[in-house]
């Protein structure tokens, strides 16, 4: 899929760099041209001398050099695609600044090819309002952002912030250039993430959900050229711009922004984790702690998928998911039945990396034709494209 194809790498200067010397010798391994810029930071963590070796081609560092001009519009016109890992902070706020004082910059600012960004940096750096501002208007000027990853960081902490892993760019860049657009046309609708049900101003009731899930299968979708609409619950998640993200907190809002156009759409995904039960009455001021505690009545909430089944129409195709802890199997099937669901997708919080919080998943999926899909243990962003591959399957049977 990669044969030919031509990568302007560009690495930032970031510990992650290291990943990016694999990230090329994989690009040649598969066929791809491969050119790299690096800024004067990134060589301190790795040599050019290493990423000549493994693209062998030159690698670019500075506008000027011994009196030769880097011609960076022609760069910029020669790359299929422009790569930047690792991206780091300080680069991906010059280039929503639009600031231009070194190569990398100058061939970003006069690009006419895709942009891919990977970030990398510590989570406090990741999640500052700052950082959170300048993806929103790189995202709004078209580039891609790739996720980060969650765990072990350059500071000793463990968080968000890592750079995706050489393995899973090569992937994306797989379906970048496979362009399928099987679904073009069609509406979808995901949910996503937790939702929050207020006892008061300051407490509420919610569950460990992230979206990733949700998000990972709306960015699927979105990738295979359908109409995506995602409403998602409180969660600190990128969502590539081209999505329509709708952000609710309570499962009342998630419901009533899943019927506002329930009849448009011809795929509904509920992969949100919507509580069950909410408050009967919620106190408009803080509650006090005074005696031994309290009693909270909870009622039930309204049934989003089970509204879905009954709703449905023949040309559209509703699918659950059911997180179980125990008689899994027999659970999804009686959950994809009492919802007239199309498929329940099944999560065991018994299965090791699985759930909630997790960049992995485990799932079987379960279709009203009594077929059963099981699927090993893989990154989400790989279980979104086994959902929607098992949907499309479906779909045409």
């Amino acid at each position: 899929m990669l044969k030919g194809k031509k990568i302007l790498l560009c690495v930032t200067g970031s510990i992650a760099a290291y990943k990016s010397v694999i990230l090329v010798r994989l690009l040649a391994k598969a066929g791809a041209e491969v050119k790299v810029i690096m800024t004067e930071s990134a060589k301190d963590f790795v040599t050019p001398l290493t990423f000549s070796t493994l693209s062998k081609n030159k690698v670019l560092t500075d506008l000027f050099d011994e009196g030769s001009w880097a011609n960076h519009v022609m760069l910029g016109r020669w790359a299929d695609v422009m790569l930047i890992a690792p991206a780091s902070c300080n680069t991906i706020a010059k280039m929503a600044n639009g600031i231009c004082d070194n190569l990398l910059l100058a061939v970003y600012l006069s690009s006419k090819c895709a942009v891919v960004i990977a970030p990398a940096m510590d989570e406090d750096m990741w999640l500052h309002p700052a950082t959170k501002q300048n993806i929103e208007v790189l995202k709004k000027q078209g580039n891609e952002f790739l996720a980060v990853n969650n765990g072990e960081l350059a500071s000793g902490l463990t968080g968000e912030g890592r750079m995706m892993e050489p393995e899973e760019i090569m992937d994306f860049l797989g379906d970048y250039f496979s362009k399928d657009t099987s679904l073009k046309g069609i509406n979808a609708l995901v949910t996503a993430g937790p939702t929050y049900e207020a006892i008061d101003p300051v407490r509420f009731i919610g569950n460990h959900s992230s979206g990733k899930m949700g998000a990972a299968i709306a960015e699927e979708l979105f990738k295979r050229g359908a109409n995506v609409q995602l409403v998602i619950g409180p969660s600190d998640i990128q969502i590539s711009s081209g999505i329509n993200t709708k952000k609710v907190v309570s499962a009342d809002e998630m419901y009533e922004a899943c019927m506002q156009q329930f009849d448009s759409y011809d795929i509904i995904i509920m992969a949100a984790a919507v509580a069950d039960f909410t408050p009967k009455k919620k106190a408009v001021e803080k509650i006090k702690k005074s005696g031994e505690g309290i009693t909270l009545e909870l009622v039930r909430t309204k049934d989003i998928l089970l509204k879905s089944g009954q709703s449905k129409a023949k040309n559209q195709t509703v699918v659950g998911f059911a997180l179980e802890t125990n008689n899994e199997k027999a659970n999804a099937i009686e959950k994809l039945k009492a919802k007239n669901a199309d498929m329940i997708i099944l999560n065991s919080l018994k299965d090791e990396r699985a759930g909630f919080g997790y960049d992995t998943n485990k799932i079987t999926i379960f279709d009203k034709n009594n077929k059963e899909y099981q699927f090993p243990a893989k990154t989400k962003k790989q279980v979104a494209t086994d959902i929607v591959n098992t949907i499309i399957q479906y779909r045409n049977e």
